[in-house]
Protein backbone atom coordinates (compact mmCIF):
# COMPACT_ATOMS: atom_id res chain seq x y z
CA UNK A 1 0.00 0.00 0.00
CA UNK A 2 1.37 3.53 -0.51
CA UNK A 3 0.03 7.07 0.52
CA UNK A 4 -1.64 7.69 -2.69
CA UNK A 5 -3.77 4.65 -2.05
CA UNK A 6 -4.49 6.15 1.52
CA UNK A 7 -7.93 7.80 1.75
CA UNK A 8 -9.91 6.77 5.37
CA UNK A 9 -7.94 6.65 8.44
CA UNK A 10 -9.46 4.86 11.61
CA UNK A 11 -8.26 6.73 14.91
CA UNK A 12 -8.25 4.46 18.19
CA UNK A 13 -8.88 6.34 21.31
CA UNK A 14 -10.62 9.56 21.48
CA UNK A 15 -8.52 11.17 24.16
CA UNK A 16 -5.54 13.84 24.20
CA UNK A 17 -3.42 12.66 21.58
CA UNK A 18 -6.26 10.77 19.68
CA UNK A 19 -8.50 14.26 18.92
CA UNK A 20 -5.03 15.56 18.25
CA UNK A 21 -4.30 13.33 15.49
CA UNK A 22 -8.16 13.08 13.70
CA UNK A 23 -7.79 16.83 13.73
CA UNK A 24 -4.50 16.66 11.51
CA UNK A 25 -5.75 14.21 9.74
CA UNK A 26 -9.02 15.35 9.19
CA UNK A 27 -7.55 19.31 8.22
CA UNK A 28 -5.68 17.44 5.71
CA UNK A 29 -8.31 15.95 3.57
CA UNK A 30 -8.84 12.30 5.21
CA UNK A 31 -12.07 10.59 5.97
CA UNK A 32 -11.62 9.76 10.06
CA UNK A 33 -13.57 7.52 12.22
CA UNK A 34 -13.06 7.87 15.45
CA UNK A 35 -13.68 5.03 17.64
CA UNK A 36 -13.69 5.03 21.33
CA UNK A 37 -15.76 2.90 23.84
CA UNK A 38 -18.16 5.26 24.58
CA UNK A 39 -19.74 8.06 23.33
CA UNK A 40 -19.40 10.70 26.13
CA UNK A 41 -15.49 10.69 24.92
CA UNK A 42 -16.38 11.20 21.24
CA UNK A 43 -18.58 14.17 22.60
CA UNK A 44 -16.10 15.33 24.43
CA UNK A 45 -12.77 15.27 21.87
CA UNK A 46 -15.33 16.82 19.10
CA UNK A 47 -15.48 19.62 21.39
CA UNK A 48 -12.04 19.89 21.24
CA UNK A 49 -11.66 19.38 18.00
CA UNK A 50 -13.98 22.60 16.97
CA UNK A 51 -12.18 24.91 19.62
CA UNK A 52 -8.67 24.07 18.87
CA UNK A 53 -10.32 24.57 14.91
CA UNK A 54 -11.94 27.57 16.00
CA UNK A 55 -8.28 28.84 17.36
CA UNK A 56 -6.98 28.19 13.44
CA UNK A 57 -10.05 30.47 12.12
CA UNK A 58 -8.92 33.10 14.31
CA UNK A 59 -5.96 33.18 13.51
CA UNK A 60 -6.63 33.11 9.45
CA UNK A 61 -5.17 30.11 8.89
CA UNK A 62 -8.53 28.36 8.58
CA UNK A 63 -12.02 30.16 7.10
CA UNK A 64 -15.12 28.78 8.66
CA UNK A 65 -16.42 26.77 5.66
CA UNK A 66 -13.23 24.72 5.93
CA UNK A 67 -13.29 24.37 9.62
CA UNK A 68 -16.91 23.15 9.00
CA UNK A 69 -15.66 20.52 6.33
CA UNK A 70 -12.84 19.42 8.23
CA UNK A 71 -15.40 18.84 11.30
CA UNK A 72 -17.81 16.83 8.45
CA UNK A 73 -14.74 14.41 7.39
CA UNK A 74 -14.47 13.41 11.34
CA UNK A 75 -17.14 10.06 11.88
CA UNK A 76 -17.11 9.24 15.70
CA UNK A 77 -18.01 5.24 16.24
CA UNK A 78 -18.21 3.14 19.52
CA UNK A 79 -17.92 0.14 17.82
CA UNK A 80 -15.14 -1.75 15.07
CA UNK A 81 -17.44 -2.36 12.58
CA UNK A 82 -17.06 1.10 10.45
CA UNK A 83 -13.10 0.18 10.94
CA UNK A 84 -13.40 -2.26 7.78
CA UNK A 85 -13.35 0.66 5.76
CA UNK A 86 -9.98 1.75 7.01
CA UNK A 87 -6.68 2.05 4.57
CA UNK A 88 -4.55 3.23 7.48
CA UNK A 89 -5.40 2.66 11.47
CA UNK A 90 -3.37 4.55 14.18
CA UNK A 91 -4.14 3.17 17.96
CA UNK A 92 -3.82 6.07 20.54
CA UNK A 93 -4.97 4.90 23.59
CA UNK A 94 -3.26 5.26 27.48
CA UNK A 95 -0.17 3.78 27.38
CA UNK A 96 -0.21 0.63 29.10
CA UNK A 97 1.06 -2.23 27.67
CA UNK A 98 -2.49 -3.84 28.33
CA UNK A 99 -4.59 -1.79 26.60
CA UNK A 100 -2.68 -1.21 24.31
CA UNK A 101 -2.43 -4.90 23.37
CA UNK A 102 -6.62 -5.58 23.53
CA UNK A 103 -7.24 -2.69 21.19
CA UNK A 104 -4.84 -3.48 18.56
CA UNK A 105 -5.92 -7.30 18.80
CA UNK A 106 -9.93 -6.35 18.61
CA UNK A 107 -9.00 -3.61 15.44
CA UNK A 108 -6.28 -6.29 13.84
CA UNK A 109 -9.28 -8.62 13.64
CA UNK A 110 -11.81 -6.07 11.48
CA UNK A 111 -8.91 -4.32 9.16
CA UNK A 112 -8.25 -4.61 5.45
CA UNK A 113 -5.12 -6.99 5.25
CA UNK A 114 -3.22 -4.62 3.53
CA UNK A 115 -4.00 -2.16 6.22
CA UNK A 116 -0.87 -0.56 7.98
CA UNK A 117 -1.75 -0.26 11.76
CA UNK A 118 0.17 2.17 13.21
CA UNK A 119 0.58 2.79 17.49
CA UNK A 120 1.45 6.24 18.48
CA UNK A 121 2.91 4.37 22.03
CA UNK A 122 5.51 6.49 23.66
CA UNK A 123 7.92 4.68 24.55
CA UNK A 124 6.55 0.38 24.33
CA UNK A 125 8.17 -1.74 22.12
CA UNK A 126 6.34 -1.72 18.42
CA UNK A 127 8.14 -5.18 17.99
CA UNK A 128 6.33 -6.28 20.93
CA UNK A 129 2.64 -4.55 20.22
CA UNK A 130 3.16 -5.62 16.21
CA UNK A 131 3.52 -9.63 17.63
CA UNK A 132 0.18 -9.32 19.37
CA UNK A 133 -1.31 -8.61 15.62
CA UNK A 134 -1.11 -10.87 12.47
CA UNK A 135 0.31 -8.13 10.29
CA UNK A 136 3.79 -7.39 12.34
CA UNK A 137 4.89 -6.41 8.53
CA UNK A 138 3.02 -3.54 8.30
CA UNK A 139 3.02 -2.55 12.05
CA UNK A 140 5.20 0.74 12.81
CA UNK A 141 5.33 3.19 15.61
CA UNK A 142 4.05 7.04 14.81
CA UNK A 143 4.62 8.99 17.54
CA UNK A 144 3.48 11.76 17.21
CA UNK A 145 3.71 14.59 20.33
CA UNK A 146 1.42 16.70 21.94
CA UNK A 147 -0.33 19.26 21.03
CA UNK A 148 -0.40 17.29 17.65
CA UNK A 149 -1.63 20.17 15.10
CA UNK A 150 0.97 22.35 16.29
CA UNK A 151 3.96 20.19 17.09
CA UNK A 152 5.54 18.96 13.56
CA UNK A 153 7.84 16.15 14.56
CA UNK A 154 6.91 12.58 14.43
CA UNK A 155 8.80 9.84 15.17
CA UNK A 156 8.28 6.85 13.25
CA UNK A 157 9.46 3.42 14.60
CA UNK A 158 10.60 0.30 13.05
CA UNK A 159 10.05 -3.14 14.96
CA UNK A 160 11.94 -5.76 14.56
CA UNK A 161 9.74 -7.23 11.44
CA UNK A 162 8.42 -3.77 9.74
CA UNK A 163 9.12 -3.81 6.15
CA UNK A 164 10.16 -1.01 4.57
CA UNK A 165 7.13 -0.57 2.24
CA UNK A 166 5.21 0.18 5.49
CA UNK A 167 7.79 2.14 6.72
CA UNK A 168 8.20 4.35 3.64
CA UNK A 169 4.27 4.65 3.49
CA UNK A 170 4.31 5.78 6.83
CA UNK A 171 6.85 7.94 6.40
CA UNK A 172 5.32 9.82 3.28
CA UNK A 173 1.98 9.76 4.97
CA UNK A 174 3.31 11.96 7.78
CA UNK A 175 4.85 14.43 4.98
CA UNK A 176 1.47 14.65 3.75
CA UNK A 177 -0.16 16.02 6.97
CA UNK A 178 2.42 18.76 7.08
CA UNK A 179 4.24 16.60 9.79
CA UNK A 180 8.33 16.22 9.80
CA UNK A 181 8.96 12.52 10.06
CA UNK A 182 12.30 11.00 12.17
CA UNK A 183 13.27 7.56 11.60
CA UNK A 184 14.26 5.82 14.53
CA UNK A 185 14.84 1.79 15.11
CA UNK A 186 12.68 0.16 18.03
CA UNK A 187 14.20 0.25 21.90
CA UNK A 188 12.11 1.87 24.87
CA UNK A 189 11.26 5.15 25.14
CA UNK A 190 12.91 5.47 21.16
CA UNK A 191 14.86 8.73 21.03
CA UNK A 192 12.63 11.86 22.69
CA UNK A 193 11.43 9.82 25.59
CA UNK A 194 14.78 8.08 26.13
CA UNK A 195 16.48 10.99 26.47
CA UNK A 196 12.97 13.88 27.92
CA UNK A 197 11.97 11.62 31.12
CA UNK A 198 15.30 11.47 32.72
CA UNK A 199 15.68 14.97 32.53
CA UNK A 200 12.06 15.26 33.94
CA UNK A 201 12.78 12.90 36.62
CA UNK A 202 15.66 14.70 37.99
CA UNK A 203 14.27 17.73 38.10
CA UNK A 204 11.01 16.29 39.86
CA UNK A 205 14.18 14.66 42.35
CA UNK A 206 15.64 18.09 42.79
CA UNK A 207 12.38 19.62 43.61
CA UNK A 208 12.03 16.54 45.96
CA UNK A 209 15.25 17.22 47.87
CA UNK A 210 14.72 21.15 48.90
CA UNK A 211 17.38 22.17 46.03
CA UNK A 212 15.13 24.45 44.39
CA UNK A 213 11.36 25.13 43.86
CA UNK A 214 9.42 24.19 40.58
CA UNK A 215 9.32 27.68 39.16
CA UNK A 216 13.38 27.98 39.80
CA UNK A 217 14.20 24.56 38.02
CA UNK A 218 12.17 25.30 34.98
CA UNK A 219 13.94 28.94 35.37
CA UNK A 220 17.16 27.23 35.11
CA UNK A 221 16.38 25.49 32.24
CA UNK A 222 14.50 27.79 30.47
CA UNK A 223 17.19 30.35 31.00
CA UNK A 224 20.36 28.94 30.77
CA UNK A 225 19.32 25.76 28.16
CA UNK A 226 16.91 27.86 26.26
CA UNK A 227 14.12 25.50 26.16
CA UNK A 228 11.03 27.41 25.24
CA UNK A 229 9.38 25.41 28.75
CA UNK A 230 10.78 24.10 32.15
CA UNK A 231 10.80 20.19 32.28
CA UNK A 232 8.19 20.72 35.24
CA UNK A 233 6.14 22.69 33.27
CA UNK A 234 6.20 20.01 30.20
CA UNK A 235 5.57 17.22 32.91
CA UNK A 236 2.59 18.90 33.76
CA UNK A 237 1.51 19.36 30.22
CA UNK A 238 2.20 15.62 29.01
CA UNK A 239 0.77 14.11 32.56
CA UNK A 240 2.42 13.06 35.30
CA UNK A 241 1.08 9.55 35.13
CA UNK A 242 2.34 8.79 31.43
CA UNK A 243 5.66 10.46 32.67
CA UNK A 244 5.82 7.67 35.25
CA UNK A 245 4.39 4.99 33.07
CA UNK A 246 6.80 5.90 30.37
CA UNK A 247 10.23 5.91 33.17
CA UNK A 248 8.71 2.39 34.14
CA UNK A 249 8.78 0.99 30.51
CA UNK A 250 12.44 2.59 30.72
CA UNK A 251 13.67 0.78 33.89
CA UNK A 252 11.80 -2.55 33.10
CA UNK A 253 13.08 -2.40 28.87
CA UNK A 254 16.74 -1.49 29.75
CA UNK A 255 17.59 -2.70 33.08
CA UNK A 256 19.04 0.46 34.84
CA UNK A 257 17.95 1.77 38.11
CA UNK A 258 18.76 5.75 36.59
CA UNK A 259 15.30 4.97 35.36
CA UNK A 260 13.55 5.22 38.62
CA UNK A 261 10.77 6.98 38.71
CA UNK A 262 10.87 9.83 41.45
CA UNK A 263 8.83 9.24 44.59
CA UNK A 264 7.61 12.81 44.18
CA UNK A 265 6.34 12.08 40.69
CA UNK A 266 4.61 8.75 41.89
CA UNK A 267 2.85 10.44 45.25
CA UNK A 268 2.03 13.37 43.27
CA UNK A 269 -0.04 10.30 40.80
CA UNK A 270 -1.35 8.42 43.69
CA UNK A 271 -2.67 12.29 45.00
CA UNK A 272 -4.68 12.52 41.88
CA UNK A 273 -2.47 15.72 40.74
CA UNK A 274 -1.20 14.66 37.23
CA UNK A 275 -0.79 17.84 35.48
CA UNK A 276 -2.61 20.80 33.73
CA UNK A 277 -5.47 17.90 32.27
CA UNK A 278 -6.56 17.24 36.89
CA UNK A 279 -6.01 21.50 37.43
CA UNK A 280 -2.79 20.59 39.56
CA UNK A 281 0.72 18.86 39.68
CA UNK A 282 3.73 20.82 39.98
CA UNK A 283 1.82 23.68 39.75
CA UNK A 284 -2.00 24.88 40.06
CA UNK A 285 -3.79 25.41 37.10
Amino acid sequence: MSADSIKTVAVLGAGTMGSGIAHVFARSGYHVILRDVEQRFLDRSLETITRNLGREVAKGKLTEAEKSAVLTRIQPVTNNIALVGADFAIEAVPEQIEVKTSILKEVDAVLGPGVILASNTSSISITQLAAKTSRPDRFIGMHFFNPVPVMVLVEVIRGGATSEATFQTTMDLCKRLGKKPVGVNDSPGFVSNRVLMPMINEAAFAVMEGVATPEDVDAVMKLGMNHPMGPLELADLIGLDVCVDILDVLQKGLGDQKYRACPLLRQYVAAGWLGRKTGRGFYKY
